[in-house]
């Protein structure tokens, strides 16, 4: 087989940077806020002047040791902090505090749903380390500016192993780690706003090889999107170079959206280049197990725990189920609501279509839904019972929205109790078909879509209280 009608695989591993949510910052006290005046929050520390120490803020600590936890890492009982030296305009000290050869974690997983299965993709190490400032450029002027705001920034890096192998498992482990540490509370895993970033590191082989190609890293993708569009576009271009026989340079590379393309930033660094060494300033990082232990055990119900909860206890599909397990607040409202009324599947109808549908409309979230799990549920109870209809229910639901009315003040105050005596529908019913002799006619020549048009017109003529169930009932005897 010729190299070109080889198949060729890729071999991805991802870096993944988030920002912790404490309220201040890995070694200082300046606050984490993001959004204030460009260098409003710093300090000594995080301006690195001379003689200031660094002094460990602890609820980092326990963040990490979280995420260990959920991510099935081991938790190092003794960790180390290093210096990581790069001279960036956006690192005041000169270099970076991480942990390099003794991390907080090790050893984890992850499982990742896609389309065709599960699949496992393996966690080499979880560290800490502070997060550089911002430098942005100045439009039409040559000049660059710092906001370190951001500088000492509480930050892990999750290092997957390169068991990734294309960019919607990419873009799948991306996804179960946001919503992960956002289950946990530790972080907001804001893309948009830098709370997540991710590097990637892609190389390509043909099947069959055990040797990787030459790694090539992009940096800082803050986008689920961009990530899958940027190892789609590095798989094709490393591809074609190595069918043609090209080299392929070790390289960072960085992704332009509006190109849809990456471009070659500088030659790739190597672990030497930053000159890591244990950070004088600050003692070994140890751990006690009894502390690891307690953290366990007030972990919460974790997604994938969630997701296999709701189809087992509720009977809910993959889809549903993932829909709403995707944020921990949904799936505790959802939670709610089927402990209010039990009707499972209807709820998760309501929520997946009428609820989210209106939330995104109004660009809200379920933190500040104007309808309560309680009210929702009451809401489908309603139509249970028969005292609604569907085509009522939406219409109330309008209403519960706009005002956080209950379900059933707004059905006495409007009203919209359903028709379900048998005489009064039978009046209506032989109004509609004496007031339409043509129609009638038709459907007694065969016409049978007629029967449609006659169901249409006794919930008009009912404004739309009628019970639809009835309605069909009587038609068909009296059109037999």
């Amino acid at each position: 087989m010729s190299s070109s009608e080889k198949p060729i695989e890729a071999v991805i591993g991802l870096e993944v940077h988030c920002q912790l949510s404490t309220d201040s910052k890995i070694f200082a006290t300046s606050s984490t806020a993001a959004g204030e005046k460009p260098n409003s929050l710093t300090d000594p520390v995080t301006l690195g002047l001379p003689g200031c120490l660094p002094v460990l803020n602890k609820k980092v600590v326990e963040y990490a040791i979280k995420l260990g936890l959920a991510t099935h890492c081991e938790i190092q009982r003794e960790s180390v902090f290093a210096r990581k030296h790069y001279l960036y305009p956006d690192l005041p000290k000169g270099y970076q505090i991480s942990q390099y050869e003794k991390p907080i974690c090790l050893d984890g997983h992850v499982s990742v749903r896609l389309k065709d299965g599960v699949k496992r993709i393996g966690i080499t190490r979880i560290h800490l380390e502070e997060d550089a400032g911002k430098s942005s450029h100045v439009d039409d002027e040559a000049i660059s500016v710092v906001d370190l705001n951001r500088a000492g920034v509480p930050l892990v890096e999750i290092v997957s192993e390169p068991d990734i192998r294309s960019s919607e498992e990419a873009g799948a482990y991306m996804r179960l780690l946001r919503q992960t540490v956002r289950y946990l509370d530790i972080s907001d895993g804001n893309l948009e706003e830098g709370s997540l970033r991710c590097d990637a590191n892609i190389s390509v082989r043909y099947e069959g090889e055990e040797k990787f190609g030459t790694k090539v890293e992009v940096k800082n993708i803050n986008s689920f999107r961009y990530v899958e569009k940027a190892i789609d576009y590095e798989i094709e271009r490393q591809s074609e170079m190595l069918r043609n026989g090209e080299a392929i340079s070790q390289e960072t590379r960085l992704w332009d959206e509006a190109k849809g393309k990456t471009r070659s930033m500088r030659s790739k660094e190597f672990a030497e280049d930053y000159r890591y060494f244990p950070d004088p300033d600050l003692l070994p990082l140890m751990v006690e197990t009894d502390w690891i232990e307690s953290i366990k055990e007030a972990l919460p119900e974790l997604p994938d725990q969630m997701f296999e909860r709701f189809k087992s206890m509720y009977g809910l599909d993959d889809y549903n189920a993932d829909v709403l397990t995707q944020e921990s607040l949904v799936a505790r409202y959802y939670d709610q609501a089927v402990s209010v009324h039990g009707n499972p599947s209807a709820l998760a109808n309501w929520m997946g279509t009428e609820l989210f549908g209106r939330l995104n409309k109004e660009g809200k979230t379920i933190e500040d839904c104007p309808v309560s799990p309680e009210n929702l549920a009451d809401l489908v109870r309603l139509i249970d019972e028969e005292v609604i209809s569907g085509k009522i229910a939406k219409k109330v639901f309008d209403e519960m929205f706009s005002s956080g009315a209950r379900p059933e003040a707004i059905v006495e105050q409007q009203g919209l109790r359903q028709i379900t005596d048998e005489s009064a529908i039978l009046a209506i019913v032989e109004q509609v078909l004496e007031a339409n002799p043509q129609q009638l006619e038709a459907y007694k020549s065969g016409k049978d879509k007629m029967f449609g048009f006659f169901v249409g017109q006794v919930m008009k003529q009912s404004e739309g209280k009628a019970n639809p169930q009835l309605v069909n009932k009587l038609l068909k005897e009296k059109l037999t």
